[in-house]
């Protein structure tokens, strides 16, 4: 691999007053950083970067995205996450997509990522109705030819409807519950065998840059012996473990309810399976105890609040995890929960809404604490050392953003200027493991005009089916809406959304 000395640069660092550096040179060789210094000598055929004082700095991390849904940005409107997930993901055959169907809407997620400097995203992908080796090879293909950097994991519940959910089985007519009595997608060892071929196939492809991890989508959603299974798969292969927690109320309920007063943090601890290995997705509705799990368990915590405020699941506890040591990193959750992919708009939804968390304004989130969210965090989660940083050795995943670009001008304090100012459109080029992927707001390694209006004229043919099982969804809506309800009256001890005499 050629390398690239980028010349007169200002390096991104938290550690110092400005948030940045004096102007550097900075050389990349074989993906990774080689060397930084005040002025460096271009070697034997090395491309040269001029960049004229702009500023270098890692290329932020998803920590949490579900790529299937790509294509359905736009497509909901706000509804609660148990409701939302009917029209979202229904195990419906009429949905089950071509392989080119899958490639194409990954691409999308590629693209938009990569064109606004995020280089590594963590895709707890599921697939509707089932996953096989030919969806899940088209996925981690569109990732290796985008050129990002990814780990991809297998989001598959393997237990009924009717077990996921709580009241649900009381409130259904007999015909529907039977159909929802029926296990879910496919079994735990076909689900095994399909992580077996994305290990075999994909972990490690790319030089490195395609991954494994593996998803339980949540611990309700699976039998707990294949929770031990997929740990135990973790284990092995030192993989990144996805698990959804708390994210809702009716989750919180679902453990008074269905687990013996367990949340489910703690029911995931009595397993013995919560570990550093673990990324738990949302964490909203915890307790004191399930912090205290989860700080003793070191694991992370993936925070999407974009996706939070649309499906209305409440403000997470983000300066008490903090406190306790517990790591967060920041996540888009998907397209059609954030209606775009964009982690400069998490950023600042982050900065932003924990303001109403705590009277004490020295609580509320720091530029620099949400900068480390979305980059040294995100490498933590990925179990992917010096990722999201700017260390000799750290891969070689780089954006340049130009300082003359409006967000920046007067340039009064970057940190907060990156966070609050910047929407992706600064963004001069991005680099994936020293690969020069995306330039002026295009990517670089397809071509993206034909692959955008390859999928424009395909999703546009799959409205009809799209709206077929809506409909078919639709039958079941009162039955979830009556649990939903149920579940606000339920009383809990603890609460996560704006209290009545604010709404």
């Amino acid at each position: 691999m050629t390398g690239t000395l980028f010349r007169n640069v200002r390096l991104f660092d938290l550690d110092t007053p400005g948030g940045m550096s004096p102007r550097r040179d900075l050389r990349v060789a074989n993906g990774h950083i080689a060397e930084i210094a005040s002025a460096l000598e271009p070697g034997a055929g090395e491309i040269v970067i001029d960049g004229n004082g702009k500023l270098l700095m890692p290329g932020l991390i998803n920590g949490h995205f579900h790529s299937a849904v790509n294509h359905m940005k736009g497509r909901l409107p706000s509804l609660p996450l148990e409701v939302f997930m009917l029209y979202e993901c229904p195990e419906l055959d009429v949905l089950r997509p071509t392989p080119r169907e899958a490639y194409l809407r990954t691409m999308l997620g590629c693209i938009e990522m990569l064109r606004s400097g995020t280089t590594s995203v963590q895709d707890d992908c599921f697939f509707v109705p089932a996953p096989t080796p030919e969806i899940i090879d088209a996925v981690a293909q569109a990732y290796e030819d985008s050129g990002m950097r990814v780990r991809l994991a297998l989001d598959q519940p393997e237990v009924s409807e009717l077990d996921k959910l709580p009241f649900l089985r009381d409130l259904l007519p007999e015909d529907v519950r039977r159909a929802l009595a029926k296990p879910a997608g496919a079994p735990a060892t076909e689900l095994l065998s399909l992580y077996d071929h994305l290990i075999t196939r994909w972990h490690g492809a790319a030089d490195g840059r395609i991954k494994a991890a593996v998803s339980c989508s949540a611990p309700q959603r699976v039998s707990p012996d294949y929770f031990v299974q997929l740990d135990d798969l973790s284990l092995r292969h030192d993989l990144p473990f996805y698990a959804h927690m708390l994210e809702t109320r009716l989750q919180r309920v679902f453990g008074d309810v269905c687990l013996g007063g367990r949340s489910l943090v703690r029911y995931t601890h009595d397993l013995g399976l919560l570990s550093e290995r673990m990324n738990v997705i949302h964490a909203i509705w915890v307790d004191d105890t399930d912090l205290d799990l989860l700080a003793d368990a070191g694991a992370m915590v993936a925070h999407n609040p974009n996706s939070n405020l649309r499906l209305g699941s409440g403000v997470m506890r983000w300066r008490d995890m903090h406190d306790k040591g517990i790591p967060v990193c920041l996540g888009v959750d998907e397209a059609i929960a954030d209606d775009a992919i964009n982690m400069w708009s998490v950023m600042k939804t982050a900065a932003s809404i924990h303001t109403l968390s705590h009277w004490d304004y020295e609580l509320w989130p720091s530029a620099q604490e949400v900068l480390r969210a979305a980059t040294q965090a995100g490498g933590r989660a990925m179990r992917e050392p010096g990722l999201g940083t700017l260390c000799r050795g750290a891969p070689a995943d780089l954006i340049l953003l130009d300082l003359n670009a409006l967000p920046f001008v007067p340039l009064n304090n970057l940190p907060r200027q990156l966070v609050h100012c910047e929407l992706g459109q600064s963004v001069r080029m991005t680099m994936v493991a020293g690969r020069i992927v995306a330039r002026d707001g295009q990517v670089a390694t397809v071509d993206e005009a034909a692959l955008l209006s390859e999928a424009a004229a395909f999703f546009a043919g799959k409205q009809k089916a799209m709206d077929l099982a809506d409909a078919r969804m639709a039958q079941l809506l009162p039955y979830y809406r009556d649990m939903y309800e149920l579940a606000g009256q339920h009383n809990l001890s603890l609460e996560r959304r704006l209290p009545e005499n604010l709404r």
